[in-house]
């Protein structure tokens, strides 16, 4: 069927409805992403921003600084006594027998 341009502009008019509902549809679609993935960042903004009271500082109590520095000394002493050990060891005077029989 040949169509003027008076009767192709009827016809073009007359199928803009089935074509605006697909149109419509389409951006209602999107906008319902949209809608959804906004909701799903503000969200996990939320989980971001809930937070915990703050700890209190502790006061720096003077008998466990004394026990941090004897814990401290007394590991320098162990160090010393693991030398001269070592020291005594290699100090030592080494001794072989032989014991041959024929």
């Amino acid at each position: 069927m040949a169509l003027g341009p008076v009767g192709n502009v009827i016809f073009v008019n007359q199928q803009t409805p089935a074509v605006a509902t697909i149109k419509a549809d389409h951006n209602a679609r999107l906008d319902f992403q949209n809608m959804a993935a906004q909701h799903i960042t503000n969200e996990k903004e939320k989980e971001v921003q809930e937070l915990r009271p703050t700890e209190e500082n502790q006061q720096i109590d003077p008998d466990r600084e004394h026990q941090k520095e004897e814990a401290e000394q007394e590991q320098k002493n162990r160090k010393k006594q693991k030398k001269a050990d070592e020291q005594e060891q290699t100090d030592a005077p080494v001794i072989h027998h032989l014991d041959i029989k024929v």
